[in-house]
């Protein structure tokens, strides 16, 4: 049995921390698929095009890995793209409660998907995407935390000049 596995997010931006858990995974499963959501209950910093574009800028080098958007259910997207697999990365303890709730969820949506969780090496346990927009709007170097390509992506959009009172 072929088993596909869809890594859903909202990838705004993509960082090391996602690319970690995206080259573990591609090892574990026969395909990965990056699904960047359009979450309506967020306001990204970039548009869906553009957080595909960067995530599909940084995955060459993963040949079983592939990049898409989405505007709909989790569950309904896993379908249409052949899932039987939602993954998801856990940081932290407090992560947990959330990612549980949405398992069950989910679960109770599509009873055929099964949700699957990694941690992240320890390295990037501390990195979320927010932290990163945060420090990137107050001109701080996040280049440690994001691929060159999505820092530079960060540059632009917070272009203006560093404030000090």
């Amino acid at each position: 049995m072929k088993i596909v596995a869809i890594y859903p997010g909202t990838f705004d931006p993509i960082t090391n921390g996602h690319l970690d858990l995206i080259a573990r995974a591609s090892r574990l499963y026969h395909q990965i698929i990056v699904a960047v959501a359009e979450n309506h209950s967020k306001t990204p910093i970039f548009s869906l095009p553009e957080r595909v574009a960067l995530a599909k800028s940084v995955m060459p080098e993963f040949a079983n890995v592939r990049v898409i958007g989405f505007d709909n259910l989790l569950v309904d997207c896993a379908r249409q793209q052949g899932a039987n697999v939602i993954l998801r990365g856990l940081r932290a303890v407090s992560d947990f409660e959330y990612e549980f709730q949405l398992a069950g969820m989910n679960r109770r949506l599509a009873p055929e998907l099964e949700t699957m969780f990694l941690t992240p090496a320890e390295q990037y346990e501390f990195i979320s995407s927010s932290m990163i927009r945060e420090i990137a709007q107050l001109h701080g170097d996040v280049s440690s935390f994001v691929p060159e390509i999505v820092r530079l992506a960060l540059i632009t959009k917070f272009k203006q000049e560093k404030k000090c009172l």
